[in-house]
């Protein structure tokens, strides 16, 4: 065995290590240079100082600008229910250098002495990564592209860095991302507080934060009924960290971006059962974590070491609703294995429909169900595929099912009517029509309905340059198609420096991840969170609704999410006017 694992192991990537890289692995680092000009006269016409002013977490406020869209009133007034999770955000700016810039929050008092503690209120600076735009025709960001001069290319805010302290360059500007959690056990009521800012230790000035608590709770995320299904690369942070793979250092790495992704409300361990499901597609491939084996005698055999211990730590954290294993259906048709009798790895190039494809599928399968029963994790798991055409997935669903009638199908990708009903998972893109009357025939037999969206959608999208809200834009359409959530195929697919250039040789910027390293999150993950929060107060108002038989509020919540219309989304609708609109109504 100790031979096969190191064979296995040989196809780590080895990281060239330079001053660049280690340096990229420090707390601080170095934004790339920005493209963008100096209006030097607009600069010349602030006083001096540092400058700060509340602004919108709509915008993605530019490095080199003199920030618009502020509040001038110093008092930023944000409203939600028990246990949710609030964004706002600030900006910083000044003509001249800044060093040392740091931040002392208050509790945030209510009435009769009660209190939101200062240690629920976070704030970070936001940083800025390279990105570009969406292809020509702006139809969408998917396609090759090597050359980079074909592209515009800019400085955007989108990090929320983890750091304590920040110096701000001259003539620059920089938000501050700030984030208040609710407590569930906290008096509904308004608070009162403000965000001191320092500035080498002294008293720069002071902006008052004000939170409205409505008399409702949001469940623990981990109770959430919204399916979040964000993909997890482990290999991405191997290669980053340095760790080796599977190692105990590894682990350790994984651990804080794994916990966030489970505080975020994720239900899906994404698990690849054979070598690059995907044909490679991301930086980081993805390799098997269940080691193929064929014997001397020509019979299979399959390890599960790397599997169980991927699925152990994944549940650890709280993330262990479903197992979803890719893929039977690769990209290139090509699995690869260790064979005894050559002592080598070799590839099998087979297809569906094929005799050796169903038999070493069929070996593979059986041993894979004897093996999730035995853990303890059959019903949890789907062998899952994803944009494969309809005639290889009916030739793949008879083998699965000869294999185990038993084994829960996943599938992302075009509505088929013909499989619906023996798809467990059915994820569509939003182009595509699921009839309503067959969402809630599957709700009602305890299936999981989704959408999601990649490089193919102009808008909305999560894409670096994308409009901050079109993220929470996601979460409202998920409560207007009537689904139970949503999928995206990158949580933390990392580019070679993410930190710094969040372009890819394929696919519009940003597309391949929504954290960052160091455990930064960024603008695009907290307001994709914030949407989920809002259709899980969707969730919760319906289901009051229909046992307390008000059947026109929530014809009436179904009504105003008609207005979270994707063509009208395209064709320029503004989607922070929809959400505005729609939050007034929840906070109500």
């Amino acid at each position: 065995m100790r031979k096969i694992l190191f064979i296995y192991f040989l196809y780590i990537p080895l990281l060239v290590i330079n001053a660049q890289t280690q340096k990229m692995f420090s707390e601080e680092y170095e934004e790339l240079d920005d493209p963008a000009l100096t209006d030097q006269a607009v600069w010349n016409k602030q006083t001096d100082g540092l400058h700060f002013a509340w602004g919108t977490t709509d915008m993605r406020y530019a490095k080199k600008d003199v920030p618009v869209r502020i509040e001038k009133s110093g008092t930023m007034k944000l409203s939600g229910w028990k246990g949710e999770k609030l964004n706002a955000q600030f900006v910083m700016w000044s003509k001249e250098k800044q060093d040392n810039i740091t931040f002392v929050m208050s509790d945030l008092e209510g009435k009769k002495g009660t209190v939101i503690p200062a240690r629920c209120i976070s704030a970070g600076f936001v940083r800025y990564v390279m990105t570009d735009e969406l292809n020509k025709d702006g139809k969408g960001g998917c396609g090759h592209r090597p050359d980079r001069t074909l592209f515009d290319s800019l400085l955007v805010a989108d990090a929320i860095d983890v750091a304590t302290r920040f110096d701000l360059k001259e003539q620059n500007t920089c938000p501050v991302w700030v984030t208040v959690k609710v407590p569930q056990e906290v008096i509904a009521g308004l608070y009162k507080g403000a965000i001191e800012i320092l500035r080498n230790g002294k008293k720069a000035g002071m902006l008052s934060l004000q939170v409205n608590v409505v008399d409702r709770t949001l469940p623990k995320p981990s109770d959430w009924k919204f399916y979040l299904d964000l993909w997890q690369n482990p290999y991405a942070v191997s290669r980053y960290y340095r760790t080796g793979e599977w190692t105990k250092e590894h682990f350790d790495a994984m651990r804080p971006f794994m916990q966030t992704l489970a505080d975020a409300g994720q239900k899906v361990i994404t698990a690849t059962i054979m070598h690059r499901a995907w044909g490679g597609q991301t930086y980081d491939e993805f390799r098997s974590m269940v080691t193929w084996i064929k014997r001397y005698d020509g019979t299979w055999e399959f390890k599960y070491d790397v599997f169980d211990a991927w699925v152990e730590f994944m549940m650890s954290l709280g993330i262990d609703k479903h197992i979803n294993c890719y893929s039977m259906i690769p990209w290139s048709m090509e699995f690869r294995y260790f064979d005894q009798k050559t002592d080598k790895m070799q590839v099998l190039k087979t297809k569906p429909g094929e005799k050796e494809y169903d038999e070493v599928w069929m070996a593979m399968l059986t041993s894979f169900s004897k093996h999730l029963r035995e853990k303890g994790w059959f019903e949890k798991t789907c062998i899952a595929m994803d944009e494969r055409p309809l005639d290889t997935m009916k030739k793949v669903m008879a083998l699965i099912r000869k294999a185990d009638k038993d084994f829960k199908i996943s599938f992302a990708g075009v509505y088929h009517a013909e499989i619906e009903p023996e798809i467990f998972n059915y994820c569509i893109a939003p182009d595509q029509l699921f009839p309503w009357e067959r969402i809630e025939k599957r709700n009602a037999e305890g299936k999981v309905t989704t959408y999601y969206t990649c490089c193919t959608e102009p808008k909305p999208n999560t894409f670096t340059f994308s409009a901050p809200a079109e993220a929470t834009w996601i979460g409202f359409y998920a409560a207007r198609l009537h689904m139970d959530g949503y999928l995206r195929w990158a949580y933390n697919s990392w580019v070679e420096q993410p930190l710094q250039d969040s372009r890819f040789r394929t696919w519009a910027a940003g597309d391949t991840y929504l954290v960052y390293p160091g455990c930064r999150s960024s603008i695009r993950f907290e307001r994709l969170i914030e949407g989920i929060q809002q259709c899980e107060k969707i969730f919760i108002l319906k289901e009051e609704y229909k046992k307390a038989g008000k059947v026109q509020a929530i014809r009436k919540l179904d009504k105003q999410l008609e207005m979270f219309d994707i063509e009208q989304l395209k064709q320029g609708a503004s989607p922070e006017e929809m959400i505005e609109k729609m939050k007034k109504t929840l906070n109500r």
